[in-house]
């Protein structure tokens, strides 16, 4: 007998509560996880969803009836959770379980999944697996009698002080200079993070929506919805900030707006983290996702790197960067990935390189990307609801059929003065377009357009 389990998505599990995830769910994925890598350490932390306690807590009863020992570290932010697991693996951490659902509104919450050394767990390195194992009624009976022959330790590890050394020793404090900084943790989980670096920073911080809060008094955290930028924007603009920044619930994606209260895309700051690393590590290879490439490629190139493109999604760029021995990779979705961070995403490492950036050169964030920004304009990601993907690409190829192609990741086309990629989403039938020129913006907008009315024709 199976019991029907929606809440397992490619890469994560993400659920609306109690519909799709409760805390039943939860001990049998915690205890599907524990089997398929043999695990006897585990570390677990959850985000501020009000949900989420109850969820932790029902895998740490699962985990720990099966003999395993959990290293709770609390309510925390995703990378702390892999700071703990990659840190760990010489104690013998065998992986870690987050609780969390990201920018999803408050009723959804999930899972982030990791196994030793803080590897990615996705649907093909064993979460198609555990999502068997869990929904399996007979396997699990059996697991719930075979609970209590063992207990495992419960420890408590909420101590961030190891968490903080780390990002700091990857930044050089010495080149810092005072800034004042907006930031808006979207009352997610970055609030408790910036009070600990603060001691250690010479900024002074204009805190917004600071308070970890699941029930999102001022919606849901995610900066890249434009109804959400301007609370930021105009505080950066208030108090005559030098930069602003804002996280999603579980800080692993940061944004970032200038001076002037502009939102850069994160496009933009994947060259400008590329070249950051490149000062620490000249020469190495910086990894970037394909839809849009030439202002990363043209700015690691020109540092001295080696700029290699990769599949978007963090388990292949997380594999990639480890097949490599990349020293960043970035993604314009603003995630943001660290070799020396156990080759993890982070949130909190690139505004400090940022900062890093503009205290060496004396520079201001917008004349730091104004040139790039005119040098590729880029369209933004823009979503087509379609009914038949793959058609519609292949329409899309035939149109453009005298281009470079790529399909590293979807289509992309690459003309001498315009490019494109476009992608299917991994959970809906919706294309995703981007397109970026060379320095001609109304350029940029026909041939949005011109994109636009092939794949939305019906």
């Amino acid at each position: 007998m199976t019991v029907p389990l929606s809440c397992f998505t490619a890469y994560d599990v993400r659920g609306r509560v109690p519909d799709e995830l409760d805390e039943n769910i939860a001990a049998r994925i915690g205890c599907a996880f524990a089997e398929q890598f043999s695990a006897d350490r585990i570390v677990l932390g959850h985000d501020m969803r009000m949900s989420s306690p109850g969820i932790a807590q029902a895998l740490t009863d699962s985990l720990t009836a099966r003999g395993v020992d959990v290293e709770d570290i609390g309510l925390c932010g995703t990378e702390e959770m892999y700071y703990a697991v990659f840190s760990g693996e010489q104690r013998g951490v065998d992986g870690g379980i987050m609780v969390t659902a990201s920018h999803n509104p408050a009723d959804y919450n999930g899972m982030k999944m990791v196994q030793r050394g803080a590897r990615p767990v996705s649907s093909d390195s064993g979460l198609r697996e555990i999502a068997t194992r869990a929904a399996d009624d007979d396997w699990w009976q059996q697991q719930k009698r075979l609970g209590g022959s063992a207990s495992g330790a419960l420890i408590d590890s909420s101590d961030k002080n190891n968490y903080i050394r780390h990002l700091l020793s990857l930044i050089d404090t010495d080149l810092l200079q005072p800034m004042t900084l907006v930031v808006n943790g979207g009352n997610g989980c970055a609030g408790p993070v910036i009070d600990l670096l603060e001691q250690h920073l010479p900024f002074t911080f204009i805190r917004l929506n600071h308070e970890p809060d699941g029930t999102f008094p001022n919606g849901v955290p995610n900066p890249l919805l434009p109804e959400k930028r301007e609370a930021t924007a105009a505080a950066v603009r208030e108090y005559h900030a030098d930069v602003g920044i804002a996280w999603d619930g579980d800080f692993d994606r940061c944004f970032f707006y200038d001076e002037n209260g502009r939102f850069i895309e994160g496009y933009y700051i994947v060259g400008l983290l590329g070249v950051a690393m490149l000062h620490q590590q000249p020469g190495a290879t910086i990894l970037h996702d394909p839809r849009l490439v030439w202002n990363t490629q043209e700015m690691v190139s020109a540092a001295g790197g080696k700029p290699v493109m990769t599949r978007t999604g963090h388990a292949f760029i997380k594999e990639k960067m480890r097949a490599t021995d990349a020293v960043y990779g970035g993604e314009m979705s603003a995630h943001h990935y660290f070799r020396d961070f156990g080759y993890c995403d982070s949130g909190m490492l690139p505004w400090l390189l940022v900062c890093q950036l503009m205290a060496a050169g004396g520079s201001r964030l917008s004349s730091m990307v104004d040139d790039r920004m005119v040098a590729y304009p880029v369209s933004g990601e823009i979503n087509s609801k379609v009914k038949d993907p793959d058609a519609v690409i292949g329409a899309v190829e035939q149109q453009y059929a005298d281009g470079d192609k790529d399909y590293t990741d979807g289509l992309s086309v690459s003309f001498s003065d315009f490019r494109f990629n476009l992608r299917k989403s991994n959970t809906e039938p919706v294309l995703r377009l981007n397109v970026e020129t060379r320095a001609n913006p109304q350029l940029l907008k026909e041939k949005t357009e011109e994109l636009l009315a092939l794949i939305r024709a019906e």
